[in-house]
Formats: C-alpha cells, structure tokens, sequence
C-alpha cells in the first residue's frame, strides 16, 4: 500500500483491539514508505511494567526512527514531525485521549486542533487508535464516558482520513480508501 499518491500526502487511520497487531501494521506501512520516519508517542510510563512496553517498543522500531514524547500536545508534535520531511506514526490516540480525560482538557477542543494539524501536515501521517466499542457496556460512568468519547474521535478522524484498515488477529481490513 503506497502512503503517497500524487503531490498530496496521505493519511491513514489503523483501527483495531488491543494486541491485534495494529502497531505492527502501522510500522510495516511507515518503513515501506522509504522515508525518514518519526514516531509520536502518546504514552506515559507510570509503572515498571509500562516502562518496559515502550523499551520493547523503542527496540522493536531499531535507529531509524526519531521519536518524540506528546502525550498531550500532540497537534504540536504533529507540526513539529512535520517540518522534518518524515513520515509521522502516532501511536496511539487512545492512550492520548486518555491522558487528556486525565488532566481535564476539553476533549473536542483538542480533537478539532488534532485534525487541523493532521490536515496541514506536509508529510504522510499513520495513525493508531483502538476500537473499543465492540465489547460490553462498561458498568461505570467514567469509562463509558471514555468509551463514548474514543468511539467519537475514530469517528472524526476516520471522516478526515484517506486510507482507514481494521486489524484484527493480525490481518488489515480495508474500511475506507485504495
């Protein structure tokens, strides 16, 4: 799958559970671009055990990648990664979302300046979300009121995106574009 056509750069959304593989993929299509790569990581390392997931993470990628840590400001990561003439991986949008429930931002705020620079970016942009409202109702009001929101910001970006693939067990799914 080309990340390129014409003079226009694309943007691709990478929808799946967790461990579907939708990091691999995303991975996989930035590599195959034949670019500098910069991968946007969203998240926080709290525990010992989330600080080995992004060692594991960092090893994975090998050097050919730079990275930079925007675990809120990520429309200003995106502009930043952008100047650099790479191909942008974010990964992901969930645990972005997160962490701006957790510090009380205005959610649709930050998705309306998370589109604009995605929208403005020069470069191609790939983006991992989770799909997480294919499970039962959560049974309390805040992670419903997650679920709720991540469901409507796959909706936003998905709407703006070129290329949205659904992985599931390892396997990309076309679900909108070439």
């Amino acid at each position: 799958m080309a990340i390129m056509t014409g003079p226009s750069p694309l943007m691709t959304l990478i929808l799946g559970g967790a461990r579907s593989g939708k990091s691999s993929r995303a991975q996989s299509l930035a590599e195959a671009a034949g670019r500098k790569r910069c991968y946007l990581a969203t998240a926080q390392a709290f525990d010992g055990e989330m600080k080995q997931r992004i060692a594991a993470h960092r090893a994975q990628r090998g050097d050919n990648w730079s990275t930079l840590e925007a675990p809120l400001d990520l429309a200003d990561a995106i502009a930043d990664a952008g100047r650099s003439g790479d191909v942008v991986l974010i990964d992901c949008l969930t645990l972005w979302l997160s962490n701006l429930m957790h510090h009380e931002r205005n959610i649709g705020e930050e998705t309306d300046r998370l589109i604009a620079a995605l929208k403005a970016c020069p470069v191609p942009v790939i983006i991992v979300s989770n799909e997480v409202g294919l499970s039962i109702v959560p049974e309390n009001r805040l992670a419903r009121a997650f679920r709720d929101a991540q469901g409507r910001l796959n909706q936003d970006i998905a709407a703006v995106a070129d290329i949205v693939e659904l992985v599931a067990a390892g396997l990309p799914l076309k679900l909108k574009g070439q």
